[in-house]
């Protein structure tokens, strides 16, 4: 009998740890222990929280999608002219900036050139001042968006 529930009590605890997500366990701070401080990539992160989307982009890959924001250089009408001169700011950032990824879409009523998937607006500020500086883009804004993590 005690060996049944001794068992049944080591079922119960292991299926309650298990609901708690890997890192809170860790990291959680007990009386009489140490203190441990995990540094990882935040794409892992992503991928450990509730609520986070995972889908394929375009190209295939598995992204995992989440809160950030990005850097929008182009915002127009819903005309035909407005998406060829979005697609026209698309082009221009990726020749200058190719390690970007550029997202042009419309959003009713107009359509969007921006640029980027950033966690932190320090990050999208650093982008939208390089972009500035070039000349080429004049509505540089920091907006918040969804974004796309790879993993």
């Amino acid at each position: 009998m005690r060996l049944i529930t001794l068992l049944m009590f080591a079922f119960v605890s292991l299926a309650t740890w298990a609901q708690k997500d890997i890192v809170s366990a860790l990291t959680e701070k007990k009386a009489g222990e140490g203190t441990v401080v995990i540094h990882q990539d935040l794409r892992l992160n992503a991928l450990l929280q509730e609520g986070i989307n995972t889908t394929l982009n375009s190209d295939g890959e598995r992204v995992a999608k989440t809160a950030g924001f990005r850097v929008q250089v182009y915002a127009g009408n819903n005309s035909r002219q407005a998406r060829s001169e979005a697609n026209l700011m698309a082009t221009r950032v990726r020749t200058s900036f190719p390690e970007l990824q550029v997202y042009t879409h419309f959003v009713n009523p107009r359509w969007l050139c921006q640029v980027g998937d950033f966690r932190s607006i320090e990050e999208a500020d650093v982008v939208m001042r390089k972009l500035k500086a070039t000349g080429d883009f004049k509505e540089v804004s920091i907006v918040r968006a969804q974004i796309n993590i790879p993993y």
